[in-house]
């Protein structure tokens, strides 16, 4: 499946917000976004520009749509089959996406980041009620225990690295961790808070696809 590899930082400063792309690096003070918060380029600092409605909805998807690291195709089809559904249609969008598995890892600590989370579960090391399951993209339901194959466990990743920040790793309020045995369990449905997505721009969203 295509994937963006390219500067992610930039990303951040084009658009004018943290969207945690880098990890520990996204809240360190070497992070491009504390130091640089402008657009990149020769003229980011003095470039301004009126944006119309549609540039601000724009905008919108393409924060949430790099936050979560979906490429175009992939966000339009989860949006529009949300706003298709019996669900309010804001909750339907958040739902599909906080509760896509690699963000599950990446809400649980065991990874810094969405990026990071992806390629844990690509590699085989990620298990949803002790089956293991190699799909990002995989939906993860209320009752769900997602944590780590066994064998994995003793790679270093678990063994040494992981320690150094899951302990002081915040999951919301929608998931409940045991942080000793890297086990996750969905036991409520994502909220707006918890997600980090701005009302406002949420709302863009759902305009800018139901045109």
């Amino acid at each position: 499946m295509a994937r963006y590899t390219g500067p992610k930082e930039k990303i951040e400063r084009r658009l004018g917000a943290k969207l945690f792309l880098k990890g520990e690096r996204s809240n360190s003070p070497k992070s491009a976004t504390v130091k640089r918060m402008y657009p990149p380029g020769q003229h980011g600092k003095s470039f301004r520009n009126r944006v119309s409605d549609y540039g601000l909805q724009l905008c919108s998807k393409q924060k949430v749509k790099k936050m979560y690291r979906l490429m175009e195709r992939q966000f339009k089809n989860l949006v529009k089959a949300a706003i298709k559904s019996s669900m309010e249609s804001g909750a339907a969008i958040l739902e599909r996406l906080e509760r896509r598995l690699d963000n599950t890892v990446y809400r649980s600590g065991l990874a810094q980041s969405r990026d990071q989370a992806r390629q844990l579960v690509n590699h085989g090391h990620i298990t949803v009620n002790s089956k293991k399951v190699s799909i990002p993209s995989y939906h993860v339901k209320t009752g769900d225990i997602i944590g780590v194959r066994e064998g994995s466990m003793k790679a270093k990743y678990f063994s040494a690295l992981v320690p150094n920040w899951i302990k002081n790793t915040q999951a919301p309020q929608w998931l409940s961790v045991d942080k000793d045995k890297y086990l996750a369990t969905v036991n409520a449905v994502p909220t707006m808070i918890d997600s980090g997505i701005d009302p406002a721009d949420m709302n863009s969203i759902i305009d800018f696809y139901s045109r």
